[in-house]
């Protein structure tokens, strides 16, 4: 298992100008991204809604390559996002889930089947173009920027390390940089987007 902060900051140098959607990985990534106009960190659109949110970013910016940062618990909550991924085949579009196998958000609940779950296989039988799996840093490391670079959709499962918050929700430390409002407005003024 890899810790949520390395992987990211392995990636961060692949990034190029590709938008990100940094899902729960926003704590760690808010501090490495060095792009922060092209970083969706919208918290919770709702739980397992942050595929479908990429996916419309990917279509809606199509000479833009779009990076996820979804989790496993999101994932489960909307699995059918994977066949509309595959559907749609964004070539822009590059989907990494970060499994702890557990909810880490809520406690650190496990989630069910957690050590046998493949993600990768399921994308790839929805039909994603290419699917891969990681359980060390080394092994991304030496992969991330074939991933980055080939067409989408491109899906990675990436087993990390759980963080787990047991605090409240309303006691937590905000994590996002910015508001949801301010993000979208930043991406839109990155873009030339004034309506």
């Amino acid at each position: 298992m890899m810790k949520m902060e390395e992987l990211l900051k392995v990636f961060a140098p692949h990034r190029g100008d590709a938008i990100v959607v940094s899902g729960r990985a926003n704590r760690h990534w808010d501090k490495i991204s060095t792009l922060k106009n092209r970083d969706l960190s919208l918290g919770d659109p709702a739980m397992g809604g942050h595929a479908s949110f990429a996916l419309g970013l990917a279509l809606a910016r199509p000479q833009n390559k779009v990076v996820l940062f979804d989790s496993e618990g999101d994932l489960q909550m909307s699995l059918s996002s994977l066949s509309m991924v595959a559907e749609q085949q964004p070539k822009n579009f590059v989907h990494f889930v970060l499994d702890n196998e557990c909810y880490a958000t809520t406690g650190g609940q496990p989630v069910p089947n957690a050590a046998k779950i493949a993600y990768d296989v399921i994308a790839k039988g929805c039909g994603y173009s290419s699917s891969y799996a990681y359980t060390n840093l080394e092994s991304f490391q030496v992969n991330v920027k074939r991933i980055m670079e080939e067409p989408g959709p491109v899906f990675v499962a990436m087993k990390i390390v759980p963080e787990i918050e047991n605090l409240p929700i309303g006691q937590r430390a905000p994590r996002l940089g910015k508001t949801k409002e301010q993000a979208i407005a930043d991406l839109r003024k990155e873009f030339g987007i004034n309506n």
